[in-house]
């Protein structure tokens, strides 16, 4: 199967998009992993091959490893870049990835934990999408029958489909199954109106600092994108694959991605200072710096060494003290 990946960036959210490439390439993938990003590249990425790609007149072509490249491709968009995750999929499958049997979106706080052959064997069970942290919301919840209401008026019917929430930071589907992602585009071009546009979600400036217009009564948009994609799925008359809180880490079960929901970031993450105040190091900021060094190496080796014994430091005060 031909597979693209995709990513979308800016500031020091490049970090993860290293780390992400580096968990991608050692659980088996080859291919294109292609980068939307708005402001500056990262030293990292900077010497790699400018080219013009479709529509992208500055693209940068990284080859870190044979196998794989990453194609970093500047965006003139004003949309958060947390809305802009299915045109930038549809972008792509127009233009440089026109030939990808399967595309993948991942958020670059993720870091992979399972074989790639198992995501190309998800896609082939329908849009493999999986559950949030929030999760479940029942058929009567507020947020579930307020989004009925609200695209009723644009003459969309919304159908039940089971209690699933699921999380925005990864989806993967076929070519086949490319009118998802036209519906969800639809769907936040309808959502705009009550978010105030677009360009606003739970992000200012790479932060948790919410930027949606609020809603008089229930917030059915707080999660601007997440909550769009959800009521995709109420829209949508194909298959939907779920993996369980398992598939992005949220329950210690066979994990396939580990989501570094929150803040800091585990490339922000002071994990000994944390440590004295009774926070141990998660999951996700282990496996994240396990994804550092190969083959790229957006930190310098000292600095990942420093890193790795502030876990191991932090994990024996976290043995006599914990909150």
């Amino acid at each position: 199967m031909v597979s693209s990946i995709c990513t979308l960036f800016e500031g020091h959210y490049h970090f993860g998009v290293a780390s992400l490439s580096n968990s991608l390439f050692n659980h088996g993938f080859r291919g294109n992993i292609y980068v939307g990003y708005r402001g500056e590249l990262p030293e990292w990425a900077i010497n790699g091959k400018r080219e013009l790609i479709g529509k992208w007149k500055e693209a940068v072509i990284l080859t870190p490893s044979e196998g794989m490249q990453l194609i970093f491709l500047p965006l003139e968009t004003t949309y958060s870049l947390t809305n802009y995750k299915p045109d930038f999929m549809l972008d792509l499958w127009e233009g440089p990835a026109k030939n990808s049997e399967a595309m993948f979106y991942f958020d670059p706080d993720i870091v992979v934990n399972d074989s790639w052959v198992c995501f190309e064997q998800w896609v082939n069970c329908g849009v493999a999408l999986s559950e949030d942290i929030d999760s479940p919301f029942q058929e009567f919840h507020p947020r579930r029958v307020g989004w009925r209401k609200y695209f009723k008026k644009y003459d969309l019917e919304l159908q039940f489909k089971n209690q699933i929430y699921v999380n925005g930071g990864f989806i993967g589907l076929l070519k086949k199954d490319i009118n998802f992602l036209s519906l969800w585009v639809q769907l936040q071009k309808y959502m705009a109106a009550a978010i105030g546009g677009l360009e606003n979600s739970i992000f200012s400036n790479q932060s948790y600092n919410s930027t949606i217009l609020k809603m008089e009564g229930f917030t059915i948009f707080d999660k601007s994108d997440q909550d769009a994609l959800n009521a995709t799925i109420e829209a949508y008359p194909g298959i939907v694959s779920y993996l369980g809180k398992e598939g992005m880490g949220f329950e210690s079960k066979h994990i396939t991605m580990y989501h570094a929901l929150g803040s800091p970031k585990p490339w922000k993450t002071g994990h000994f200072l944390r440590a004295l105040s009774g926070r141990i190091p998660r999951k996700e900021d282990v496996v994240y710096w396990e994804n550092t060094s190969s083959p790229i190496a957006a930190h310098s080796k000292w600095k990942i060494s420093q890193k790795k014994a502030s876990i191991k430091a932090a994990k024996f005060i976290g043995r006599f003290y914990k909150v």
